[in-house]
């Protein structure tokens, strides 16, 4: 399933977004707080969901919250920087990568990559022990941001 199926066209330039998983936490919950898994490593980043937005897998639309720990539960106001595409199990599953609104960050792109190429050989594993079947990997950028001098910027289409 290589065509994009799912448009993130029109999505705003902020959100509120919903803290599942606290940067740090080794435990990663379902969008219903259920522990979905243990990570042998903790996770870099806080992690949770656009609880309104649908993603093609049918949960709620999967966001990266970029910057201090914050705790699960939590809503957050949050800008849109960039978007990661991902495949899991044969399903479009895309990743919104936000940062809370007032929030300036030195540029950590290649960080973000490097964790989805790692999450995707986790997924991989966790899919392979749940005998699901389909393609998992990180895909690249559907939309990547454009980073300004001093700090997060604006993003390219």
């Amino acid at each position: 399933m290589d065509d994009l199926e799912f448009t993130l066209d029109g999505l705003p330039r902020t959100l509120e977004v919903l803290v599942e998983v606290s940067r740090g936490s080794f435990a990663k919950r379902d969008s219903e707080g259920r522990v979905d898994f243990y990570s042998p490593v903790p996770c870099p980043y806080n992690y949770g969901c656009v609880p309104e937005i649908g993603a093609p897998d049918g949960a709620p639309l999967d966001v990266v919250l970029l910057g201090p720990r914050l705790p699960r539960g939590e809503r957050v106001t949050v800008e849109l920087l960039g978007i990661v595409d991902f495949l899991d199990c044969g399903l479009q599953d895309p990743k919104l990568i936000t940062v809370p609104v007032g929030l300036r960050l030195p540029p950590c792109w290649p960080g973000v990559d490097r964790f989805f190429r790692v999450y995707a050989l986790a997924k991989r594993c966790l899919a392979a022990a749940r005998r699901k079947r389909g393609e998992t990997r990180f895909r690249g950028w559907l939309r990547h941001p454009v980073v300004a001098a001093g700090g997060v910027g604006k993003f390219a289409s």
